[in-house]
Parts: C-alpha cells; sequence; structure tokens
C-alpha cells in the first residue's frame, strides 16, 4: 500500500462518518413503533395504547361451531384472558366459512378415488361497529388453511379432520386479532 492510498483511505472517514450521523437522525425521525407497546397510564389510572383499545372490543354471538371456536378464541386474545367490557367501545360481527377440499387422492379402481389428505380453508369475515353511534369503523376479511392426514380408518379420519379445525380456528382468531389491531392502528392516525 503505498502512501497517496493511505491518504485517501483516511480522507473517506470524515465522510463516512457524516454519512453515518446522517442516517442515524433520519432513522430516529420515524414514527415506528411496536403495536403492543406498553404505554402510561392515563391520570385515572387506566392502561391507554392498543391493549386497552382491544380489550373494550365485544365480540357478537355467532351461529355455527367453527365460528364459536374462532370467537372464543378471539376474546381470549384480546381481552387477554379475561371478560368481555361491560361497556365496550366497540362491537364486532364475526362470519366463519368453512370449506374442506380434498389435496392428494389415490386411485382404488378406475371409476373411483379415495382421499388420502385434505385442505381445510377457514376464512373469517368482521366489521367493527362503534358503539356510541353505531356506525360501521373497519371491515376487513382473513383467511387460514389447514392441511390434514384422511387415514382409511373413520374414526382416525373425523379426530384429523376436528384436530384441524381447532388449529385453524387459533390461527384465524390470532390473524383477526392482529388485523384489527393494525386498522384500528391505522384508523386513530387519520
Amino acid at each position: 500500500m503505498s502512501l497517496p492510498e493511505r491518504g485517501r483511505l483516511f480522507r473517506a472517514f470524515p465522510r463516512r462518518e457524516f454519512l453515518v450521523v446522517a442516517a442515524a437522525l433520519l432513522l430516529g425521525g420515524c414514527t415506528v413503533r411496536p403495536l403492543y407497546m406498553a404505554e402510561p397510564t392515563s391520570p385515572g389510572g387506566a392502561p391507554t395504547g392498543m391493549a386497552a383499545t382491544l380489550s373494550s372490543i365485544s365480540v357478537k354471538p355467532v351461529t355455527t361451531r367453527m365460528a364459536q371456536e374462532v370467537r372464543n378464541q378471539l376474546v381470549f386474545l384480546l381481552n387477554r384472558g379475561g371478560a368481555e367490557p361491560a361497556q365496550p367501545a366497540y362491537y364486532m360481527t364475526l362470519v366463519v366459512s368453512e370449506a374442506v377440499q380434498a389435496t392428494a387422492t389415490t386411485q382404488i379402481s378406475n371409476v373411483a378415488n379415495v382421499p388420502t389428505a385434505d385442505t381445510l380453508t377457514l376464512t373469517g369475515t368482521y366489521t367493527l361497529i362503534d358503539a356510541k353511534t353505531n356506525k360501521p369503523v373497519l371491515t376487513g376479511k382473513r383467511t387460514v388453511m389447514s392441511s390434514f392426514d384422511v387415514p382409511q380408518q373413520e374414526y382416525a379420519a373425523i379426530r384429523a379432520q376436528a384436530n384441524a379445525q381447532s388449529r385453524a380456528a387459533r390461527e384465524l382468531a390470532q390473524f383477526l386479532q392482529l388485523a384489527v389491531a393494525q386498522d384500528l392502528a391505522h384508523h386513530a392516525t387519520k
């Protein structure tokens, strides 16, 4: 390494340092923050932030077994294991649809196939309604797919589908909770 090259190397450091400081200042101005960030309590001692907003949502009763399973998981997630609010700020209507489709089959004759694997698709459509104005605040739709084996034994096949339904209901409730939190955070900044 010759002497002039060393000089260029040392002259480049102040420019690099300047770029690092400038990048740090630009990133410091970002408003990105965690969705569930713990925020200080209000003067009355009530918690503020997204967790408090989510716990002020009451999910309306549903009619199907799968919708009930999703609703139960969602209520648990929204209220962090507690009961639904007595005076909610929002009401949520929830519609869950279910479809099962064969994804793999075994041919047993020239005219018949037997499924060996299925895919369960759960779709949850929600509408969040403001309790004061009774007007929709936001709507959304999330879909979850859960695959399961279909063995030849009838009980094992029924049990596999029930396990896939429970797994999909848990995942759909988590997706719905996150979607509502993101939509409410976006709605609050408008």
